[in-house]
């Protein structure tokens, strides 16, 4: 079974809790905004510890290394099957700093030419309610769990 790890990293903002999601990058995802967003997050390795493949994670997708207690929010079943384990972590992240990682594919299809796109295109803070609406469908419980510990 595939596994992944991640963090949502939040702020109390004057207007109340923000959370940071980021958006996929690469073609299939480039025009898609409402319900394609997500925490950042990534596969867990073999015999790797939730927490620790979390923290690599976020750190590929956004440019930041997550320093501090992380809140374990609990394991959540993605769309296709995969389960998730978050944590939360209040913290703040400057948007100008986010650089992702990058992977290949080929592009166009069948055309043979492989190119680079980041694994996240950008990121962004978003209130509660604005989040509902971005975040990918099958992760809008980890937000009723933020919700439930804060």
């Amino acid at each position: 079974m595939l596994r992944s790890a991640g963090i949502l990293m939040f702020r109390r903002g004057p207007s109340g809790p923000e959370v940071l999601l980021v958006h996929p990058g690469g073609p299939f995802w480039a025009k898609k905004d409402d319900g394609a967003w997500s925490v950042p997050k990534g596969l867990r390795e073999d015999g790797e510890a939730a927490e620790v493949a979390a923290r690599r994670e976020f750190a590929e997708d956004t440019g930041c290394v997550p320093t501090g207690v992380l809140l374990w929010l609990g394991e959540f079943r993605q769309a296709g099957g995969k389960r998730v384990e978050v944590f939360a972590l209040e913290g703040d992240f400057d948007l100008g700093a986010f650089k992702s990682n990058v992977f290949e594919m080929e592009w166009p299809p069948h055309s043979g030419e492989r190119r680079a796109f980041p694994e996240a295109d950008r990121a962004g803070w978003f209130s509660m309610e604005e989040a509902r609406s971005k975040i990918l469908k099958s992760q809008q419980p980890i937000l009723i769990a933020l919700e439930d510990v804060m």
